[in-house]
């Protein structure tokens, strides 16, 4: 019973099951949860489901590799989701009980996929680290999508952005 919770929360119900690109299809999934969180609650909001997923996917993530010889299992994407919900950190005030950001939304799932897929600097070698010392806690906190990199340039290039279209609204109207 506890290996089947740890898979359904570790594949973020279900969504690493995709047959391709489950880091996308559950970052994608991400979506509606960083909505809900910045809608009603702000970056407080983000944070907390940041740190609760990231706090479960370790428990799940040892629960998983515990039991079979993978070590990095395409399966978790739980990471995904701690790493996408910080992409929004920034942006958390903006986004507060607002429905009009949808694009901030899409450009935060661009970069974000972007930066895992091409890995710079700090991303790269924190995916090195990963190869050389597998285990749930450094699988889920060296993930490239939860390092400080695409966090802090995503997070902050957003707000930039978002603020600049939102100002951009107001003067329109």
């Amino acid at each position: 019973m506890k290996n089947k919770i740890a898979h359904l929360l570790a594949s973020y119900f279900g969504l690493g099951y995709a047959p391709k690109a489950s880091g996308t299809v559950g970052s994608l999934g991400t979506l509606p949860a960083a909505f809900a969180a910045a809608y009603f609650f702000g970056t407080a909001g983000i944070l907390t489901a940041a740190a609760t997923a990231f706090f479960i996917g370790v428990w799940a993530t040892h629960e998983i590799i515990s039991h079979q010889e993978e070590k990095d299992p395409s399966l978790v994407v739980i990471d995904e989701f701690a790493g996408q919900m910080l992409t929004f950190v920034f942006a958390g005030q903006l986004l507060y009980h607002n429905t009009d950001a949808w694009l901030v939304y899409l450009i935060g799932f661009g970069l974000f996929r972007l930066f895992d897929i091409v890995k710079l600097g700090p991303v790269k070698w924190a995916d090195s680290r990963l190869k050389k010392t597998p285990g749930a806690l450094c699988l889920t906190t060296f993930s490239p999508e939860s390092s400080p990199e695409p966090f802090l340039s995503v997070s902050s290039g957003l707000y930039i952005k978002a603020k600049k279209v939102f100002d951009e609204c107001k003067i329109r109207r």
